[in-house]
């Protein structure tokens, strides 16, 4: 993940020498699964403001959660669910309690790469090991831009409770000299 004009830049340290392999991967597995549901979130965030959604769903994106029947919260949450349990039982070496000494929790399989669920309907995984590299790394730039703008979408509407185009709606008003509160 590392590009100019950043290049290596890991100032806390989650990679320094000295910290296992499976350390490495279970942060990279991390940053990636969590950049992947950022860069959902950010589609999300303005697609379910443009759009009144099923169960008469609308308003900001922080707000449309409680808005859902919940049938169809309890659906999500099991689907949500289900999926998280088969990823965690493709990439992750199941606990082992059996001993103190030799307690196993948090690890991936040796041969799993972190991020590769084998998913990929599309068939966008590059089988050029350079060229998934670079496919990989845009995936982490991209997922690391998504996190910082979903957090931003997320403090933004907590603030002022808009949507994000009622919030640029309005400063376009304010820029333009236009009193934003009259009608």
């Amino acid at each position: 993940g590392a590009l100019p004009p950043t290049g290596y830049f890991d100032p806390l340290g989650f990679a320094q020498p000295g910290i296992s392999l499976n350390e490495v991967k279970r942060n990279r597995e991390a940053e990636v699964m969590h950049g992947r549901v950022a860069m959902i979130a950010s589609v999300g965030y303005l697609a379910g403001e443009a759009f009144n959604g099923p169960f008469g769903i609308s308003g900001p994106a922080n707000d449309q959660l409680q808005q859902m029947p919940a049938p169809a919260f309890w659906l999500l949450t099991a689907a949500i669910a289900s999926l998280e349990l088969k990823r965690a039982t493709i990439g992750w070496v199941e606990p082992d309690f059996d001993s103190l000494r030799k307690f196993r929790l948090f690890r991936l399989r040796d041969e799993y790469y972190p991020g590769d669920v084998g998913f990929d309907p599309l068939g966008f995984k590059p089988k050029d090991a350079k060229a998934f590299a670079n496919m990989q790394t845009r995936e982490l730039q991209n997922g690391r831009l998504a996190m910082i703008g979903v957090a931003g979408m997320c403090a933004q509407e907590l603030v002022n409770h808009k949507t994000i185009m009622g919030t640029i709606d309005f400063y376009q008003k304010v820029y333009s000299g236009v009193n934003p509160y009259e009608m």
